[in-house]
């Protein structure tokens, strides 16, 4: 990992209209993805974390222009991808790749696997029929399946054997920069640390960079380098994993630790606080700090006015009135 960034997103936003239910209604929106800055480093993987229905897919998916973004910006490696044409982010499309969570579902059931690896060179119009099979033999190997089932059907395979291929097919442009969208969770539990010791070897191998989508806070300590928590389609704090976890500062933060199960049957850790109460709906979010509704710290500060994501550590950012900038808590 170096101190270059590679990519940036910069007050980024992803809005759903929704239909009013009246004739002459005010347009209502989804929030999926709030106002969301940060950047990541050349060979970093960053892990994205939160309840489900947070926003994290929607936002690794928008980042390399899946989905449109409703404003702000993505600068991959000084270009802005908003401001691309449709030509164009082809093009960028070979830097740019995702791998998705359902092994099952992402996968083509009519192809063999030969022809899903060989898919993206067919749609970049690389290479000759030959040497794109060529090219699917090598990354079978790379990703531990036998060149032998290359013209086997999906529904042949395992789940952990599906995601390799889905590994594969996401490598066959030999992308810089790959978004995880929970790549392990439809998975066994002993075939899950097999596919993450695949993702960080391939890693070293390939100079990579992950964005890491996961709600397994044991798998993301594992896996990344630093840590974002997401709340409500709000970035809530951004940390290295070693400072996020030693130093938690966000409550939102801490009750997702808390949740984390443990085989520590004492008294006292049977009397962790769970998070109470449901997520607000995305499309009529609290005001003031989205979490104040289920924040044991709220105050009414926290009820009107909108926390920003400021710098308490070193490369630490939380957005909670709670610290005054300085890492001090601030008293209620």
């Amino acid at each position: 990992m170096t101190n270059e960034t590679l990519l940036s997103v910069k007050k980024l936003r992803k809005w759903f209209p929704v239909k009013s239910s009246a004739l002459f209604g005010e347009k209502q929106h989804v929030k999926a993805v709030n106002d969301i800055t940060f950047d990541i480093r050349k060979g970093e993987t960053l892990g994205v974390v939160g309840e489900s229905g947070c926003g994290k897919t929607t936002l690794g998916r928008t980042m390399i222009r899946l989905i449109e973004p409703t404003s702000g910006q993505i600068v991959f490696e000084g270009k802005d991808l908003t401001a691309l044409n449709d030509k164009q982010m082809r093009l960028m499309r070979k830097d740019l790749q995702i791998m998705f969570q359902d092994p099952y579902g992402s996968l083509n059931p009519r192809m063999t696997v030969g022809d899903i690896i060989t898919e993206p060179y067919v749609f970049q119009k690389m290479y000759t029929k030959k040497e794109r099979m060529e090219k699917a033999v090598e990354l079978m190997k790379i990703c531990g399946l036998d060149p032998v089932y290359i013209r086997r059907y999906p529904h042949e395979f395992s789940g952990g054997q599906r995601q390799r291929i889905g590994i594969a097919r996401s490598l066959a442009l030999r992308p810089k920069f790959l978004v995880c969208d929970e790549p392990v969770s439809a998975l066994d539990v002993s075939i899950q640390s097999q596919i993450i010791n695949l993702l960080m070897d391939l890693q070293e191998e390939f100079g990579l960079t992950y964005l890491f989508i996961s709600h397994n806070l044991s798998v993301v300590y594992h896996m990344v380098d630093r840590i974002a928590v997401m709340y409500l389609g709000n970035m809530v704090e951004l940390a290295d994993k070693e400072d996020l976890y030693r130093n938690t500062a966000h409550p939102y933060t801490r009750a997702l630790l808390k949740s984390i199960p443990s085989l520590d049957f004492s008294e006292e850790n049977k009397l962790r606080a769970a998070l109470k109460g449901d997520i607000p709906s995305p499309i009529n979010p609290p005001s003031g700090c989205v979490f104040h509704t289920r924040c044991e710290n709220c105050t009414e500060r926290c009820k009107t006015e909108i926390p920003p994501l400021r710098e308490i550590g070193e490369r630490h950012f939380v957005a909670c009135h709670l610290y005054d900038g300085q890492g001090k808590v601030v008293e209620a």
